[in-house]
């Protein structure tokens, strides 16, 4: 068993595989295996994955036969992986080459499920800190989870390895079809995790692809980013977590006239807020 698991969905990211690739075979971190699932790319996405299979035989590549998107391609890998811990990377993002190493090490150290790493944005001439760890801590509670990895703003599952048991044990998956696959993956694995170590010092660069589903405002994207919220909502209130009424909330209904909204109402864990033309707070109703 590798002490480490990489899952790397690639659809059509040839200009940014080879900075990606570097960074994970370099990794100090040196028992670990990488599994890089090839979405039907149709650039030289499969061309140059070959090329780095050769020289490092850690390297495992899954052909799609169809595009099925993010979700469906890290949970195929997911079934596929042996590591002890399960780390993801975009193939369009990088990472520090001691990012593993650190995040591993302090994992088994203190026996968490979940190690976090800082997340920098790089794009548009724009580096900033989405997350910036300062000291190592650990969170016990759901709450303290959320607040360390600032999951409300952040709860991308990139910047972070996971526990396979962790996984598996608690049938947590990635949706699949769909935009914002990762809100429900990752407030799950908070929400079962015994706890979470935050690793200052290491980086996860993600890089704001300006060809990337995540830059995508079709309405399909608005959509599914609201289904991804009201899926979590769903969940913390069957759990009924013992959290704060902030940070994770839906849009409830919206009240349109030719095609203009008027009114709108979006739900928190404990409230429904109500909006003047979906911007205008004129009235919060507590829930339960």
């Amino acid at each position: 068993m590798p002490n480490l698991s990489i899952i790397t969905p690639i659809y059509n990211t040839q200009k940014y595989l080879n900075r990606c690739l570097d960074s994970l075979i370099n990794q100090t971190l040196k028992d670990i295996e990488i599994i890089c699932i090839n979405d039907c790319s149709t650039d030289n996405s499969l061309e140059i994955l070959k090329e780095y299979q050769n020289k490092d035989k850690r390297i495992k590549i899954i052909n799609l036969k169809e595009n099925k998107k993010q979700g469906y391609a890290r949970n195929i890998a997911l079934n596929e992986a042996n590591g002890e811990y399960i780390g993801f990377i975009d193939s369009d993002d990088w990472i520090d080459l001691n990012y593993f190493e650190k995040l591993y090490t302090k994992a088994k150290e203190h026996n968490c499920d979940i190690a976090l790493a800082t997340n920098v944005r790089i794009g548009n001439g724009i580096t900033k800190k989405r997350l910036n760890l300062k000291e190592e801590k650990i969170a016990y509670t759901l709450q303290e989870k959320i607040d360390l990895s600032n999951q409300a703003k952040n709860p991308c599952p990139t910047n972070k390895i996971y526990k396979k048991e962790l996984l598996i044990n608690n049938n947590i998956i990635f949706s699949e079809g769909c935009f914002c696959e990762d809100k429900l993956f990752t407030i799950k694995a908070l929400y079962y995790s015994n706890k979470m170590i935050s690793v200052p010092g290491i980086y996860y660069y993600y890089f704001r692809n300006p060809s990337s589903t995540v830059n995508t405002k079709t309405n399909k994207h608005l959509l599914d980013k609201n289904n991804a919220r009201k899926a979590v909502l769903d969940f913390l209130k069957e759990k009924n977590a013992k959290i704060e009424d902030r940070g994770f909330s839906a849009i409830k209904k919206d009240y349109r006239v030719l095609n203009l909204l008027i009114w709108r109402i979006k739900e928190t864990l404990k409230s429904e807020i109500y909006y003047l033309f979906g911007y205008i707070k004129v009235l919060r109703k507590e829930i339960r």
